[in-house]
């Protein structure tokens, strides 16, 4: 049985099928995950190319940072709904298509800011991004686990990280490299949980 052959609700119960079943779930689901990664690239360069990039930097700067953390929870909470929620598979890429073009231009004015301080951090961490990728993929692959568990301290963290984040832009402090660490681990377990 593919995964294919699966509705949403039977989705859910994939950590309890088969090994092989597990595995094609998982490899389907990151080359999905690959192909979205590649789109957001796809649309960055067009956005970058095209001038569109600093009119949307112009655009977003009119707002409070907190608005664009909002924007990028809210996105992705519908996108994660829809997921759960809508068994067409042409609506799920859809949903899919509309989440990458959302995210890309979230990531628009945080791009745009990175190459103006210094045009090889983006690169340095396209790199770090690729190799996390590699990582996470490796690991939910080779394992086969049910990350379930972490659901908790995602949500815990989670709370924790937007406290910490809407006080840091509130009392204007730097959050530091260490909180930017911690995000990128608190990202990692959350992808995993996901898939």
């Amino acid at each position: 049985m593919s995964t294919e052959d699966l509705t949403p609700d039977q989705l859910t119960g994939v950590a309890a099928a088969s090994p092989d079943t597990r595995a094609l779930f998982i490899t389907r689901t990151y080359s999905h995950l690959f192909g979205a990664i590649l789109g957001f690239i796809a649309l960055e360069w067009v956005f970058f190319t095209t001038g569109i990039a600093e009119a949307v930097f112009i655009f977003v700067m009119s707002f409070s940072w907190l608005a664009v953390l909002g924007a990028f929870i809210i996105v992705s909470w519908i996108a994660s709904r829809v997921a759960h929620t809508v068994e067409s598979m042409g609506a799920q890429y859809a949903a899919l298509a509309v989440y990458v073009l959302a995210e890309a231009l979230i990531f628009v004015p945080l791009l745009w800011f990175a190459f103006q301080v210094d045009p090889a951090m983006v690169e340095k961490a396209a790199g770090i991004t690729l190799l996390a990728f590699a990582g996470l993929t490796a690991i939910a692959v080779f394992t086969g686990r049910d990350f379930s568990f972490l659901k908790s301290f995602l949500m815990w963290g989670g709370l924790i990280a937007l406290g910490t984040i809407v006080l840091g832009v509130t009392f204007g402090f730097n959050l530091g490299v260490y909180f930017s660490m911690g995000m990128i681990g608190f990202a990692g377990a959350s992808i995993l949980y996901d898939t």
